[in-house]
């Protein structure tokens, strides 16, 4: 599965595509197969997200899980302080990045 994400332009925050737009949350990011390119090149042209790219991912049941940790890290935040990700009640956040 391959997913797009980016910097929102306005606030700079990690998103992900969701088929119409951008989101937050990785668990929103759907496949883009092989329209990536296509997709990137529309939305970074009109100026919602700088330099947005496609990653490789998995879903495992409702989750979306990108296959890099570098890419995990920025789906959820930093991993030494778990109250600033995005999911702070998440027990099993640590294990997820990992």
């Amino acid at each position: 599965m391959k997913i797009l994400t980016g910097n929102d332009l306005k606030s700079g925050a990690v998103v992900w595509w969701d088929g119409t737009g951008w989101s937050l949350y990785v668990d929103d990011a759907v496949d883009v197969g092989d329209r990536a390119d296509e997709i990137a090149s529309r939305e970074e042209s009109s100026r919602r997200v700088n330099v947005p790219f496609a990653i490789e991912a998995e879903k495992q049941g409702d989750r979306v899980r990108p296959l890099h940790i570098k890419d995990r890290i920025r789906a959820l935040g930093p991993t030494v302080r778990p109250d600033l990700t995005l999911k702070p009640a998440d027990p099993d956040i640590g294990n997820w990045v990992i």
